[in-house]
């Protein structure tokens, strides 16, 4: 149980596609449901409401303490130098309350799970062919961060040594390399029969909509191939365990090596390179709120 003065703020990252956001909500209303007697608010980093900043700032209203969570897959800039600059300048206008960034949801066993959840539900619907025969490519959203690219192919190096499958790829939907054509049309030189697509992604939005779209596409073109393809993660039960425990951790004190000083290393190499994020937002000092008044 966290105290009452507490406030746990979910950050997505917000989709284009207002399906994406609706889905982010209901994720949070289940976990708020999951936990009652939590105060827990939610905002996006971009493409919807409320922002980050507004949202830290609303979330410190009435807390002696800001739980930040987020909600995100892998660590790039959003997570390694937005979020921790919109925690400084929450912190500038809300002295009296305390930020903790809690690290965002990481390639872990968790997430293996659901992957390989995922990948049987996938090979159900081949009628469960022969693994060695059945390509399986995990497609993300590719970034200019290596780090963020190199969890997504620690996941496909997992993902083959706890299968039988003898071909596991990985494929970006944008920004890095290869692409999921290309990789398909490896997996067909390569003897391949079936190929099952399991995109990397939490909730649904543009780019979750594009890889259908493409695995259609590649019906048609490779007529000699069957294809699946999975769904996002959405409502699944690791993601909401590894939230509860990013709070239990940070109630305990547990340090993150993953990400240091609330990600300073990297926004000092960010503002050097002259990619720093302004501060100049114009919000005022927000008002407390009185003690367990709603958000």
């Amino acid at each position: 149980m966290i105290p009452l003065t507490d406030t746990v703020l979910i950050v997505g990252h917000g989709s284009r596609e207002e399906s994406g956001n609706r889905e982010i909500r209901d994720f949070v209303q289940q976990w708020r449901l999951r936990q009652p007697g939590w105060r827990i608010d939610l905002c996006f980093i971009e493409f919807a409401q409320p922002s980050l900043h507004d949202g830290l700032l609303a979330a410190a209203r009435g807390a002696h303490r800001v739980l930040v969570l987020p909600l995100i897959l892998n660590a790039a800039g959003h997570v390694k130098m937005e979020i921790p600059e919109a925690i400084e300048h929450a912190r500038d206008h809300c002295p009296g309350t305390e930020f903790l960034l809690a690290p965002h949801l990481t390639a872990c066993d968790e997430t293996l799970a659901v992957l390989r959840r995922r990948l049987r539900q996938a090979m159900s619907a081949l009628d469960m062919p022969d693994p060695t025969t059945t390509g399986v490519v995990l497609l993300g959203r590719g970034s200019s961060d290596r780090g963020a690219n190199g969890e997504m192919a620690k996941m496909v190096r997992w993902l083959q040594e706890e299968g039988d499958h003898e071909l596991v790829d990985l494929a970006f939907t944008g920004i890095a390399w290869p692409r999921l054509e290309r990789v398909v049309q490896r997996q067909a030189l390569l003897g391949m029969r079936q190929v099952v697509v399991l995109p990397y992604y939490l909730f649904t939005g543009t780019l979750v909509q594009r890889i259908h779209r493409q695995v259609e596409h590649l019906r048609g073109q490779y007529p000699q191939l069957r294809f699946a393809c999975g769904e996002h993660f959405g409502f699944e039960p690791e993601v909401f365990g590894l939230l509860r425990q990013r709070v239990a951790d940070l109630l305990a004190g547990v340090p993150d090596s993953r990400l240091p000083c609330d990600g300073c290393r990297f926004r000092e190499m960010a503002h050097d390179m002259g990619h720093g994020h302004a501060h100049d937002h114009g919000h005022a000092p927000v008002p407390a709120r009185a003690e367990g008044q709603a958000a």
